[in-house]
């Protein structure tokens, strides 16, 4: 293995592969949303999501892709695929719904990986994506003060390396192939320098959004136009 893939596979292990309770919750409710057919959780790290998706039983098939190797206690009928998702790869099948959370602000090349995502989408696909929300309170305080967004400390290197805005969030999907591209929040999320306080315990559950959520999500819708029986949003620049 050369540096390159030791340092990549060095920071998967350091995610641990996992999401909180939150996110993952987010997640489901945004996953029975949109389409239903053929689900991949891309970067599914231990599998956590996928059996709770499994356990919902709203999808036709379900796979999966990521670095480490199939976990041991995955559903038999789960597909699992090991890939270098910093690395652009093709699995041989396409799916109605790409769900990956927590895995973009690891990866180097974030329009890269969206490019990915959508050649991995039937026309009409959808993305649902989390990360770490930099318009929050709680990560402005630290990048004013500390000179790094709160997720992007020095705890949190090498596992996190990609900071997106929310902005930054809908220009990479307008640029790689989708459209429609709506956010939502955990509405969890703590206080500078007390994050064991939750702005919603103090609030009795009133603040909450963008700047009260440690995480953002969005559902971006592929982009379909038929030209010459090719599909356009596959082959976006």
């Amino acid at each position: 293995m050369n540096t390159l893939d030791q340092r990549r596979l060095d920071a998967a292990i350091a995610s641990k592969g996992i999401s909180t309770d939150c996110i993952k919750v987010l997640a489901l409710n945004l996953c029975k949303k949109v389409k239903t057919g053929r689900l991949l959780d891309f970067g599914a790290g231990t599998g956590e999501l996928l059996m709770q998706i499994h356990k919902n039983n709203t999808y036709d098939a379900l796979a999966g892709v990521d670095i480490f190797p199939r976990p041991e206690n995955l559903p038999q009928d789960i597909k699992w695929h090991q890939q270098d998702l910093n690395r652009e790869f093709d699995i041989g099948e396409k799916f109605d719904v790409v769900v990956s959370t927590e895995v973009i602000e690891h990866l180097e090349n974030p329009r890269a990986t969206m490019r990915n995502i959508c050649r991995l989408l039937v026309p009409d696909g959808y993305v649902i994506l989390t990360t770490p929300n930099q318009n929050s309170l709680r990560s402005l305080a630290a990048l004013t003060f500390g000179g790094h967004f709160a997720a992007f400390l020095g705890a949190s290197y090498p596992a996190h390396i990609t900071a997106l805005t929310r902005i930054d969030l809908e220009r990479i999907c307008l640029e790689s192939g989708f459209h429609q591209v709506v956010f939502h929040y955990t509405n969890s999320g703590g206080i500078p320098k007390l994050p064991h306080i939750k702005w919603q315990k103090i609030s009795f559950g009133l603040l909450k959004g963008k700047l009260f959520s440690y995480n953002i999500a969005l559902v971006a819708k592929k982009v379909f136009v038929e030209q010459d029986g090719a599909d356009i949003g596959a082959n976006a620049p």
